[in-house]
């Protein structure tokens, strides 16, 4: 089993709240496993603070030698990472980053080094770029993983600071950016409210594309926020030298490819499929008035076997 990151909330509060949410269910994650069971664990933007110790550790060595596509990540006693490990116990615990191996040609990451390209102005986006301007970002952009890191962990570091007195008005930053999507959409997500609002969202994309920050399209129904996210993971897969046939991530919440979704937006760059592993997070602002038909809906998962092309499946449906 991979837990292919954000298995933690460390956004919305104090970390010993996490914790103390997350015991009993990975509690009952190892106990189903058990001995000779294997569970890997690799860390995302919304629980990026369980790497810090590790991170710190390798930024003190002399030649730590480079991330690459897959690390493996060690811990200490007393480090939230132990902690994890202790209760997903008897199974075996592991942990790698950026991403991992699943066989030859399937890798396997959280996906959040796609907001440094996205061209949908989420606030992650809006960060990571004002970031790449501040830490002096290569010129011709991010190709490493270390390139990424040094973009995005500091925003991670700040966000992470501030949940630990309550978050943002006593809210995370995923509700922030929820209330300011649906304050542009028609129920249903479907168009925006107002030619006035619609002028005025393209007046900001302008100003935002003109400052350096984009480029930005104003486009945020839900297929433009779901084709913004593909385009840039895509981006980051290319940019990455990802050598895979498949690749799966979540990050997005949007599971993918499904029934009825165009092919041809779930392929990168050199003909990487790409498989979305959807969200366990019931947010009804994402659902919507159909939730069962939702790809939005908590209980995806990605099953890959010894030879077979890796498949989404929703393991609460029914």
């Amino acid at each position: 089993m991979v837990l292919l990151g954000d298995t933690l909330e460390l956004r919305h509060g104090p970390l010993a709240d996490a914790l103390a949410a997350a015991e009993p269910v990975l509690r009952r994650l190892g106990d189903a496993l058990r001995e000779g069971g294997e569970i890997i664990i690799v860390a995302g933007n919304h629980d990026h603070r369980l790497l810090r110790p590790w991170l710190e550790r390798r930024a003190g060595t002399e030649h730590p030698g480079p991330l690459g596509l897959e690390t493996a990540v060690d811990w200490r006693a007393g480090e939230p990472l132990a902690e994890l490990a202790d209760w997903l116990g008897p199974a075996r615990v592991r942990a790698a980053y950026p991403g991992v191996w699943l066989r030859d040609d399937v890798y396997a990451i959280h996906g959040h080094y796609g907001d440094r390209h996205n061209s949908v102005p989420i606030m992650e986006r809006l960060g990571a770029g004002l970031m790449a301007r501040v830490t002096r970002e290569p010129e011709d952009g991010p190709r490493r993983a270390e390139d990424y890191e040094a973009t995005l962990s500091p925003m991670y570091a700040w966000i992470d600071t501030v949940a630990q007195t309550g978050g943002i008005r006593g809210r995370g930053g995923g509700s922030l950016q929820v209330r300011a999507w649906h304050a542009l959409q028609q129920p249903g997500g479907r168009s925006l409210r107002s030619v006035g609002t619609s002028a005025a969202f393209a007046g900001v994309i302008a100003v935002l594309n003109r400052s350096g920050l984009g480029p930005f399209e104003s486009d945020v129904t839900a297929p433009g926020l779901r084709k913004g996210g593909l385009r840039g993971f895509s981006e980051a897969l290319a940019r990455l030298g990802v050598p895979a046939r498949y690749t799966i991530f979540g990050h997005t919440h949007r599971a993918g490819p499904l029934p009825g979704d165009d092919r041809s937006e779930w392929s990168a760059a050199g003909g990487v499929s790409l498989v979305n592993s959807g969200s366990w997070v019931h947010d009804r602002a994402w659902i919507g008035a159909a939730p069962g038909e939702s790809p939005y809906r908590p209980g995806f998962a990605v099953v890959w076997d010894d030879d077979e092309p890796p498949r989404v499946v929703n393991l609460l449906d029914g």
